[in-house]
């Protein structure tokens, strides 16, 4: 899996940004092992591709680019897998904005598919919460 350090430790990491970890078991032994690799660039993550060791990862790699653009050398098929091939960023991204870049819909005029900037204005969401009468309340449990 692919992980975003920038905002570990509430932002006092001062660490690599992005690392793929994979984690390994031995059902023989019942051993189990996390084997972390930090991308030596922020700016252009790339760590070398495992699936030559275990071609099981493939996918996993996959998503790793696609969610938080970790680019792996080696990897014979490194294309989007859950996203969109139009989609612009990576979701997984601590910097990545909640809302995103731009959104899609059907324009029948035009009889296609068009991507627009993003129109949804943010706003903070806060629960309402409704408690019956005397919630809490331990003197008269």
């Amino acid at each position: 899996c692919g992980v975003d350090y920038s905002t570990y430790k509430n932002g006092a990491w001062d660490g690599k940004r992005f690392a793929a970890v994979s984690h390994l078991i031995s059902i023989a032994h019942n051993w189990r092992v996390r084997v972390r690799c930090f991308a030596p660039d922020d700016d252009f993550p790339s760590i070398p591709s495992i699936t030559s060791i275990w071609n099981s990862v493939n996918w996993f790699e996959r998503e790793a680019f696609d969610l938080f653009g970790i680019v792996f050398p080696g990897h014979n098929d490194l294309r989007r897998i859950l996203t969109d091939y139009g989609f612009i960023g990576h979701p997984f991204r601590k910097d990545f904005p909640i809302s995103g870049y731009v959104e899609m819909r059907y324009d029948p005029d035009q009889q296609r598919v068009i991507y627009q900037p993003v129109t949804i204005e943010p706003r903070e969401v806060t629960p309402r919460i409704v408690r019956e009468e005397g919630y809490g309340d331990v003197e008269n449990a």
